[in-house]
Parts: C-alpha cells; sequence; structure tokens
C-alpha cells in the first residue's frame, strides 16, 4: 500500500502531465491570426518608417484542410503522366473551302452586359487585388518580415519544457528490478546581447518502483539550476547580434523593393494599356483606310466601265483592298492577343468580357535640365540606397571576419540547487545547503585559423566588388534618367510631326479625290497609305510620350503610387488621371 504522501504525489505528477500534454496540444493548434497581426504590425511600422506613401501589404493566412485523395496523391511516388502516343490521337483537316474570313470575324465576341468595365485606373487597382506578380512581390516582403520576426524570437526569452518517461530494469540470479521513471525539465534561454547566453532550468524527476522495496516504491526529486557562457574576445559584441542586424536591415531592403515593384508595376500596366488603345487606333485607322479604298476601288471601276480608264489601273486598287483587309484581320489577331495577356497580368481570366475605356491620362512634361534630374535620381532612388548600405554590410563582414581570427576566451558558469537527497519525496523545498556551482575560463589559442583568414580575405574581395557596384549602378541611374528626359523631348517631337504630317497627306489626298478623273489610281493609293502611316505614327507617338513621362518618374523615383495602387499626382501636375469606358469591342 502506498502511503498518503507517495499518492499525493502521484497525482501532483498525473496533473504535472496533463498540464503538459495539453500546453503541447494548444501551441499546436495556435492559430495563425495572431502571426498575420504580428506580420501587419511589422510592415505596417517599416511602411511608416519610409514614409513617402510606401505600401503596406496584409495577408490572412489559414491553415487549409487537404482532402484525403489529395493528401494520397501528393504522397504518390509515380504521379500519372498523360502522353498517348500518336496512334491513339486523333487530328480532323479543316475543310480548305470553309469561310474563313467569317470564323476570323467570330473571334469578336461583342462584350456583354455583365463585362468588366477597365479604365487605366481600374486597371491599375485590380492589378494589386489579384495581379500574380504583385502578389508575388508581396509575398517576397512578408518573407522578410517573417524571417526578422523569426530573429527577433531567437533574441526574446524563450521557455522549453521537456517530458522523458522511461522504463529501466536490473536483474541478480533472474530477480529482475523494474523502475519507471518520468523527468521534466523547463527551460528558459536568453541570449546576451554582446555574446553568450543564459539559460535556467526547473528539473524535477520521479521514480516509480515496479516491485516492492525495502527503500520504498516512489522517489521524487527537484533541482533549480542556472547556467551562462559568455565570449570575452572572439565572440563577443555586435558580431554577436550579426543574424539580428543584417535582418533588421533586410526588412528595409525588402520594403524599398516592393515599393520601387510598385511603381515599375504601375508603370508596366499603364504601358501595356496605353498600347492596347493605340493598338485600337491602329485598327480604327486601318478600318478608314480600308474604306477609303474601297470607295476608290468603286470608283475606278465605274471610270472603267465608263471607258475612262484601262482595266488593269483597276487591279491597283483591287490590290490595295484586299491587302488592307490582311493588314486589319492582322492587327485584330494582335489586339486579341495582347488584350488577353493583358487580362492574364491583371489576374483575370482569358475568357473574361472586358470593355477597355479612353484615356484620359495626361501628364505634363517636366521642365528640368538633366543635371538636376541627375542629382534627384541619386537622391531619391531607392534601390541606391540599398547599394549604398549593402556597401555597408559588406564592410561590416569584413569586421566580423577579422573578429574570428581573435583567440577564444569564453567563461562559463553554472549552480544548481536541488530538494533535500535524503528525502524519498522531495516536493518543492530546496535546501539551499546543498547549493553545487562552478565557474571557469576556458582559452582556445589561434593556432589555426586559415580557414578563418581566407575568410577575411573573400569578405575583402566582396567589399571591393560592392564598392565597384555601388559606383556603376550611380552612373547607370545617372544615364537612365538623362535617357529618360530625353525621350520626352523626342516623343515630343516625333507627336508634333506627326501631327503635321498627317494635316499635309488629308490636304493632299483631298486635292487628289477632287481631281480624281486627272490623277493615276496609284497615287491616289500612295497618298492614302501615306496617310495611315502618319496616322498610326501619331498615335504611336501620343503613346510613347505618355510612356516616357511615366518613365522619367520611375527612373528619378519621383514617382508615387497609392495604396489602392492607382497614380498619385504631385504638386505641379495640374491634370489628374481618370477615364471614362466606351463601349468598343474588345473581347
Amino acid at each position: 500500500m502506498q502511503t498518503k504522501t507517495e499518492q499525493t504525489n502521484q497525482k501532483h505528477w498525473n496533473l504535472s502531465g496533463l498540464i503538459v500534454a495539453c500546453l503541447l496540444l494548444q501551441g499546436c493548434a495556435t492559430s495563425m491570426e495572431a502571426i498575420d497581426k504580428r506580420l501587419a504590425n511589422v510592415v505596417g511600422d517599416q511602411a511608416k518608417r519610409m514614409g513617402g506613401g510606401a505600401g503596406a501589404p496584409s495577408r490572412t493566412t489559414a491553415v487549409p484542410s487537404v482532402e484525403r485523395a489529395d493528401r494520397l496523391r501528393a504522397l504518390n511516388k509515380t504521379p500519372n503522366t498523360t502522353n498517348p502516343d500518336a496512334g491513339s490521337l486523333q487530328y480532323q483537316a479543316a475543310d480548305e473551302m470553309r469561310d474563313v474570313a467569317a470564323r476570323l470575324q467570330s473571334y469578336s465576341v461583342a462584350p456583354t452586359g455583365d463585362a468588366l468595365k477597365i479604365d487605366l485606373p481600374s486597371a491599375w487597382r485590380q492589378g494589386q487585388i489579384t495581379g500574380r506578380e504583385y502578389l508575388t512581390a508581396q509575398e517576397e516582403y512578408l518573407l522578410s518580415a517573417i524571417r526578422l520576426l523569426t530573429e527577433r524570437h531567437r533574441w526574446s526569452p524563450r521557455l522549453f519544457n521537456d517530458t522523458f518517461a522511461g522504463i529501466s530494469g536490473s536483474g541478480a540470479d533472474g530477480d529482475f528490478q523494474h523502475a519507471l521513471s518520468v523527468i521534466n525539465t523547463m527551460r528558459l534561454t536568453q541570449r546576451l546581447p554582446f555574446g553568450g547566453e543564459v539559460e535556467a532550468r526547473w528539473i524535477t524527476r520521479a521514480t516509480q518502483q515496479l516491485r516492492e522495496q525495502a527503500s520504498g516504491r516512489y522517489r521524487q526529486s527537484s533541482e533549480l539550476a542556472l547556467s551562462t557562457s559568455i565570449p570575452l574576445l572572439r565572440g563577443f559584441g555586435t558580431v554577436a547580434r550579426e543574424d539580428i542586424i543584417q535582418a533588421e536591415r533586410d526588412l528595409i531592403y525588402s520594403a524599398r523593393e516592393f515599393e520601387r515593384f510598385r511603381r515599375r508595376y504601375l508603370v508596366n500596366l499603364a504601358q501595356d494599356y496605353f498600347n492596347l488603345i493605340q493598338q485600337r487606333s491602329r485598327i480604327l485607322n486601318q478600318e478608314k483606310s480600308l474604306d477609303s479604298f474601297r470607295k476608290i476601288d468603286e470608283a475606278e471601276a465605274a471610270r472603267v466601265e465608263a471607258g475612262r480608264r484601262p482595266p488593269f489601273q483597276r487591279s491597283i486598287t483591287q490590290n490595295q483592298v484586299l491587302g488592307a483587309q490582311s493588314q486589319l484581320a492582322s492587327l485584330n489577331e494582335s489586339y486579341r492577343l495582347a488584350l488577353d495577356r493583358f487580362k492574364i497580368r491583371l489576374g483575370l481570366k482569358p475568357q473574361d468580357s472586358v470593355v477597355l475605356g479612353e484615356i484620359r491620362f495626361e501628364l505634363p512634361e517636366p521642365q528640368i535640365e538633366l543635371e538636376k534630374a541627375g542629382e534627384l535620381a541619386l537622391d531619391y532612388r531607392l534601390d541606391l540606397q540599398t547599394q549604398r548600405d549593402r556597401l555597408d554590410d559588406a564592410q561590416r563582414g569584413v569586421s566580423n571576419a577579422k573578429d574570428q581570427l581573435l583567440p577564444s576566451l569564453d567563461f562559463t558558469a553554472s549552480t544548481s540547487l536541488p530538494t533535500d537527497p535524503d528525502k524519498r519525496n522531495g516536493g518543492l523545498s530546496l535546501q539551499p545547503d546543498d547549493l553545487d556551482y562552478s565557474a571557469g575560463i576556458t582559452l582556445g589559442l589561434p593556432l589555426d585559423r586559415e580557414i578563418e583568414r581566407l575568410g577575411l580575405k573573400r569578405s575583402l574581395i566582396s567589399l571591393e566588388a560592392r564598392k565597384r557596384d555601388y559606383a556603376k549602378a550611380r552612373d547607370d541611374i545617372v544615364v537612365a534618367v538623362w535617357s529618360a528626359l530625353r525621350r520626352i523631348d523626342l516623343a515630343r517631337n516625333q507627336l508634333s510631326l506627326a501631327e503635321q504630317q498627317v494635316k499635309i497627306n488629308e490636304r493632299r489626298l483631298e486635292e487628289q479625290q477632287l481631281k480624281a478623273d486627272e490623277v493615276e489610281p496609284q497615287r491616289i493609293v500612295d497618298s492614302q497609305n501615306d496617310l495611315l502611316r502618319a496616322q498610326n505614327d501619331r498615335d504611336q507617338a501620343r503613346t510613347d510620350l505618355r510612356i516616357a513621362v511615366l518613365n522619367y518618374l520611375l527612373e528619378s523615383d519621383q514617382l508615387r503610387v497609392a495604396p489602392d495602387g492607382t497614380f498619385q499626382p504631385l504638386p505641379g501636375m495640374d491634370s489628374k488621371p481618370g477615364s471614362a469606358p466606351d463601349q468598343a469591342p474588345s473581347n
């Protein structure tokens, strides 16, 4: 029979084991809400420090439930492959007499009543919600924040609890004694700011003899221990915090890169949108040109029938009509392909019906000298600031590598306070008179530091490479912003010239049409083609000018993106971007 004290201690251990099990289960079942909140706080604080309307992505996650079929498929060592042989395939040849023109026309489906109306601001907003590129960049930023949170947690007090349960036995002349032991160790660890670690442990041991013994079946004891290890030379100082320092700085780099991505993404979406509108303008120009060619051909047919033209003259206009039809079909297909790709870039489905709006986004051209623009870019470019800070990282790496050449001098100390070893049931009553302690210093002479010296050489070479990269990045940025500024003037000049060419060719064609009986068909056809080229050049120059202004803002890092992903005008920009959807077929 157990004594009352033994029964009480057994209940205490049963209850302790149950509490530990519950804590473990609770730790496994912790919701992701707390992690999401901490991530949001980290990136939110970083966005506030950056200023300038920097983006602060927020992503809520939940552990998904996996269906049994999906789980089994993921565990399958030999996933199925669908690759039938040629004899199992069937190819259906098309009828050579089919109406290909009608088939091409069928690809252009008129937008339905529930078609998604997209103008430029809504495209920016949609891209920030469903755009795959944006979501990927957002995840990269959040992963940097997760790495920082992980490192911060390593530098915070960490609590552990380990419970060991085992059975042991010993025999003498065939008589075996068996004992069941349970050891519970609760540890609290803390890294020290200048190197080393301190740890506190509470160890509880309990042993239950499985057969009666003269000394009793149950024994229990506890021990409170404290230990520390501190480097005094090698590994002492800021080098000990290298991981947390780099993680904090990496988050800043990621914040800058994410903000730079948001600006590039805005420009890229705008460029795609401008190009789509410009392609649509080319289609409209081609349709007008085709109508003109048809009218010219009809007039030539009447003149040939009246005997005022030889029949071969009409072949010129007939050929132009056929060529214009072919070109129109090609332009329509190019537009459909570009629109489908634009949908995919926004995260939409290719089969979604979309109506594009007309552009009402006209930014004033900047009035600034090349040298001043270069200075602004060197001040504002976020990626250049990261290059500069990575140079500091490389210099810090050299210092850390030098630290590894020092001798090791480590101080260690430990103390333990147990319960009374003479009692079978120590409980929680610690005995200060039985305190144990130890302390010592270990010196490690730097007899073999070859690997460390090679590491120092590697860090020195990396530092020199970083310096060259930083110098090159500065020069590249100046050249890029100068080029962007010159492209604005070039696009404006081309737009002015193209507008003049349109007017000239319109007057020329109008005069020729008034004297159609006296002008050869080839000259009229040439004038119509020249007008079409001038109109397309004008529309292309207008698109190039819009893109050039945005690219200048991007290259100088004066571009600002609102939290919803739209363009944020700067003081001095009189016009505000916006657009209204039209009803032109754009599926």
